[in-house]
């Protein structure tokens, strides 16, 4: 085999030398990747209404009329037994507008599809809940006295969590001077909540700066953790505020609306 292979031309040699290689590469192209496509997603105003319904309810307390946007940013993925081969993973590499993510930073392992959806939409609740207790708790509000209720359809996860909190703050208190939290701006960003308002990171924050700027936003809060992934696709116009914790995104967006621009941080 070797001694007759030598005795071909070298071009011959090599193109023959390369089928195998070839069809490696062909199956490899075929065959499901681990990974999940991601894009950016819709947003969504929670002073505002989702499917004719308020997202925020509040019942116990004086409730304002608000002005401006606080919208929440998602992605949209590829769903777990969605089948991704290596075209896909190609073309959504060198797509500013497109990430490829482990199959299982997105989804976890070993569930069905709608194992999955019920388990994202119960992170969703465990989300609200907190953000109830993160906002009643920084305006010094009791929980059994004052009720709130979040509808937003459609959307699992914890994300939303901070921005659900603000809502639930410039619904009550606005800037605490009588206006608005947002100063009358689309206000949009991302993090998780806890119950005493520390804010936690969550992924995809390049994407859902895409969204948040697609959709009117000048103002993206971002947790602090995760300002280098945020810059890494910035929108042009969209300023980046870190944050830690509900008190410094309440902070930083009261800054904002009384011109104090000095006061207020920059990735």
């Amino acid at each position: 085999m070797l001694s007759r292979l030598a005795s071909l031309p070298r071009t011959r040699a090599l193109a023959l030398c390369a089928l195998p290689v070839a069809a490696l590469f062909a199956v490899a192209g075929l065959a499901p990747l681990p990974y999940a496509i991601a894009q950016p997603g819709t947003t969504a105003d929670v002073l505002g209404k989702d499917q004719g319904r308020e997202v925020i309810t509040v019942t116990g307390a004086p409730v304002r009329p608000t002005d401006g946007q606080l919208r929440m940013t998602t992605i949209l993925a590829t769903g777990p037994s969605a089948s991704i081969d290596l075209g896909d993973v190609a073309d959504a590499w060198f797509r500013t507008d497109r990430a490829v993510l482990p199959k299982s930073s997105v989804y976890p392992t070993g569930q069905s599809d709608e194992e999955i959806e019920q388990h994202n939409l119960g992170q969703m609740k465990e989300s609200q809940d907190d953000a109830t207790l993160a906002a009643l708790g920084y305006l010094k509000l009791d929980p059994k006295k004052v009720k709130v209720t979040l509808h937003l359809a459609d959307v699992g996860g914890p994300s939303a969590g901070l921005l659900f909190s603000l809502g639930i703050v410039d619904k009550i208190d606005g800037d605490g001077d009588g206006g608005d939290l947002t100063g009358g701006r689309t206000v949009a960003g991302t993090g998780t909540i806890e119950p005493d308002g520390t804010v936690g990171a969550v992924g995809g924050v390049s994407l859902k700066t895409q969204a948040a700027a697609r959709d009117g936003a000048t103002v993206f809060l971002v947790p602090k953790a995760e300002c280098s992934d945020a810059e890494a696709e910035l929108p042009k116009g969209l300023r980046l505020v870190p944050v830690t914790a509900l008190s410094d995104a309440v902070a930083s967006l009261r800054a904002l609306e009384q011109g104090q621009e000095s006061q207020v941080p920059s990735c």
